[in-house]
């Protein structure tokens, strides 16, 4: 499992149907303060896998406070976070021509279930929880607050 994280004063996602214009069945999700994730799953994540990064994201101590800066979690803040599937990719380089992104999703189903998986394991940290959709295309928003992005990798 990776997940990029990258701290928001606001963000949102929209889904675009097969025409590239706003898909009617989905309506815009937004949040305030808090954590825009991207999320790729692995074939090999399990339950275990999606609990402990799921601990590590809502543990995470990202945000300003009292104590200094960096000294609270998106708990502590009573942030939001937007979490957004990304399917697994890895670059591809030919021995002629442009390097170009390759899809290594096997199991849609698997990876789809785990990523739910996950979002449910933020939610039980009281955290709200807004998504995109899996397997869709989608445009994502946001404002960066101050110029924090990390990469949390499952080991």
């Amino acid at each position: 499992m990776r997940i990029s994280v990258q701290r928001v004063s606001e963000a949102s996602v929209a889904v675009l149907n097969e025409l590239g214009t706003l898909d009617p069945t989905f309506d815009l999700r937004q949040i305030g303060l808090g954590l825009l994730l991207t999320v790729e799953i692995e074939p090999d994540d399990d339950e275990t896998v999606i609990a402990r990064m799921a601990n590590r994201v809502l543990m995470l101590r990202c945000f300003d406070g009292p104590q200094g800066a960096l000294s609270q979690s998106i708990q502590e803040i009573h942030g939001e976070i937007l979490s957004i599937p990304q399917p697994l990719t890895s670059l591809h380089h030919p021995a002629t021509g442009r390097p170009r992104l390759v899809a290594e999703d096997t199991d849609d189903e698997h990876a789809s279930l785990m990523w739910i998986r996950f979002d449910e394991a933020l939610r039980s940290g009281n955290v709200p929880v807004h998504e995109g959709r899996y397997g869709a295309r989608m445009r994502i928003g946001s404002v960066a607050d101050a110029p924090l992005q990390l990469a949390l990798i499952a080991d």
